[in-house]
């Protein structure tokens, strides 16, 4: 039988389920597809990852890709033209990283689940915080835990829904193609990328404590000194700079267009169906060929489904749905788990166990199709519950909007 081959429910289940159909892949293959994919198959086992692999890891990321970028840019004038591809391959390590430490790490030092040691999540958060140059963490772990995860999920008062309205100006009605323009447009106009920064910048400096803003301070003042004294800002500038902001807000752009869902006129507001309607999973992988091509056609079958997997879906996992931002409807049924860190096969087993107590799992498979469903539903939510004019103190609502992205 081939690897990973179960029964004879097989071909039905792998026409549902392109995970399914990628168990008969050399075993060998399997881990690896499960982490890019963001999904593991029925019953599979992996690595018990902890929280303190997780940030290890990104702070890994940040090191090579800043120690690549250094490297590509001091050969340069040597080398002539092709460390440039270099130094585009550290903008993406550096920016993987920093996106994890966000994503993931300062996400669940906000819930204080990190270790679930008060102190020291507090402690990494507040760092996190002043060197992604983010929201200040007290004010963030507040709101995002009271106006995002409680009975304000996707009203007007989730920081989420603002980040729609007043920052990117969707709105409801709106066809799926004219958000698209919209949302692509911005990501290439300087004046957002200027407006997020400078919004970030307002937002960290705002509601960061005094001690806060002092350390801060102290610590960009002795970079400063120091990047002067060793002649190193043009390294700086381009390694860590470029990645923080522009690519950074890309980034978390795109993520934001696939967190969640809108509820549809009429539906209700209150129950863990509503809430499960909300959020779904975001898999990144196509329906791989059929068993049944044989010859040159299965050959040219899978090359043009490797060629997806590599070129399209893993920059979509590696620099968008990075760490667990692939399995964000777990984190929202089960906010506090312990498992967390574990997160692919810890969904997988809650199915497996038959997701008590909650309905079945929803889940879009790429990136594009989950942007697709996401400006769907607001495009058919009611339009008097999503009134951009009801949301209170909207000056202050648009540049918070902002800090919104890094839920």
């Amino acid at each position: 039988m081939p690897s990973g081959a179960h029964g004879a429910d097989a071909p039905d289940t792998e026409r549902a389920d392109p995970r399914e159909a990628l168990r008969r892949l050399p075993g060998p293959l399997q881990l690896p597809l499960t982490c890019l994919i963001g999904k593991a198959y029925r019953g599979q086992r992996g690595p018990a990852l902890t929280p303190t692999f997780h940030l290890v890891g990104a702070l890994g990321s940040l090191t090579a890709g800043v120690a690549l970028g250094s490297w590509a840019l001091a050969a340069m004038p040597a080398l002539s033209w092709w460390p440039v591809p270099l130094l585009a391959v550290s903008w993406a390590v550096t920016l993987h990283g920093m996106r994890n430490l966000r994503m993931m790490v300062f996400h669940q030092c906000a819930h204080r689940n990190m270790w679930r040691r008060k102190v020291p999540d507090q402690f990494l958060g507040h760092l996190l915080a002043g060197l992604l140059l983010i929201q200040a963490f007290d004010a963030y772990s507040r709101e995002h835990v009271k106006d995002h995860h409680a009975v304000h999920h996707m009203t007007l008062r989730d920081p989420t829904v603002q980040a729609f309205l007043l920052t990117l100006g969707l709105r409801p009605g709106m066809t799926r193609l004219r958000m698209w323009h919209i949302v692509l447009r911005k990501l290439v106009s300087p004046a957002y990328h200027l407006r997020f920064l400078v919004a970030r910048l307002r937002g960290y400096w705002a509601t960061a404590s005094t001690s806060g803003r002092a350390m801060t301070l102290v610590a960009y003042t002795t970079l400063a000194a120091a990047l002067t004294w060793w002649g190193t800002w043009t390294a700086f500038l381009v390694c860590w700079l470029v990645p923080l902001t522009v690519l950074f807000q890309i980034s978390n752009t795109l993520r934001l267009c696939v967190k969640h869902t809108f509820p549809q006129p009429g539906s209700t507001s209150r129950g863990k169906e509503h809430f499960a309607s909300l959020t779904n999973a975001i898999f990144l992988c196509s329906t791989p060929p059929a068993r049944a091509l044989t010859g040159p056609p299965k050959w040219r079958a899978w090359l043009r489904w490797w060629g997806g997997l590599l070129l399209v879906h893993f920059p979509s996992r590696y620099l968008v749905l990075t760490g667990d931002t692939v399995c964000h409807d777990y984190h929202h049924r089960h906010p506090m788990s312990r498992e967390w860190a574990d997160y692919i096969f810890s969904r997988q087993r809650d199915i497996d166990c038959g997701h008590p107590g909650w309905p079945p799992y929803q889940e879009a498979w790429g990136l594009v199709p989950a942007i697709n469903r996401v400006f769907d539903s607001l495009t058919t939510a009611d339009p008097d519950v999503y009134d951009v004019a009801r949301i209170e103190h909207a000056a202050e609502g648009s540049r918070a909007a902002f800090l919104a992205f890094d839920d």
